[in-house]
């Protein structure tokens, strides 16, 4: 008498002869480019080099010569704000290009139920950055990208335009990115939603004047 098991087994060797596996292929969706603009300040790059080096001399690892400690102290926050100022402006790129994704994906039938909200595009940003994106980054000389959007996403939260350095307390300026940090993570709680990292999205990332000379070469191909 056969065992009777083989029925199972003939059973099961028939499914696998006419099975075949389902795609694993996401359908890759684009999103809006990130356009980043310059900041213009003609004295933005020397003040952030001299706050690092009175930043250095503070903490002993730079022999800081005849320079007084309060000297130096003015240095560094007037560096400090210099980076807030920038953060500031990065910030307000990035809070525009999330808005444009958000808008992009609620005319996706596919997407609208699944919770999308802006903190999706912004953990998506932080921390899942096309590898193209990031090799631009890196091309462009930028090496914590992550902190930078971060922070600059957590600035924004709370600032409508850059305030003069009377308005900011000396402890927010000297410590200014630790609060940005709190700032992003306080933001990415109000709301649960989606992680969008294995949704197939993808974008570019250019500067202003890049971007505007490509658009410039399509309309002339047209």
């Amino acid at each position: 008498m056969r065992p009777k098991y083989c029925l199972f087994v003939r059973i099961d060797l028939a499914y696998l002869l006419h099975w075949q596996p389902m795609s694993t292929a996401i359908r890759t969706t684009t999103l809006p480019p990130l356009i980043l603009h310059p900041f213009a300040d003609p004295s933005g790059p020397e003040k952030l080099v001299e706050s690092s080096r009175a930043s250095l001399m503070l903490q002993g690892l730079l022999p800081s010569g005849e320079r007084a400690t309060e000297d130096l102290d003015a240095a560094l926050l007037e560096g400090r704000h210099q980076e807030i100022r920038m953060l500031f402006y990065v910030g307000k790129d990035v809070m525009r290009w999330i808005e444009q994704c958000v808008e992009h994906v609620e005319h996706q039938p596919e997407f609208r139920s699944l919770g999308i909200r802006a903190q999706s595009f912004a953990a998506y940003l932080v921390n899942h950055s096309p590898t193209a994106v990031e090799a631009k980054l890196r091309k462009w000389g930028v090496g914590d990208y992550r902190a930078i959007f971060m922070r600059a996403i957590g600035l924004n939260t709370v600032l409508a335009d850059i305030p003069a350095r009377r308005y900011l307390s000396e402890d927010f300026i000297r410590n200014y990115y630790r609060y940005a940090d709190q700032l992003f993570l306080a933001r990415q709680a109000q709301a649960p939603f989606k992680d969008v990292a294995e949704l197939g999205f993808t974008f570019e990332l250019f500067a202003s004047g890049e971007y505007s000379r490509r658009l410039e070469r399509e309309w002339a191909e047209l």
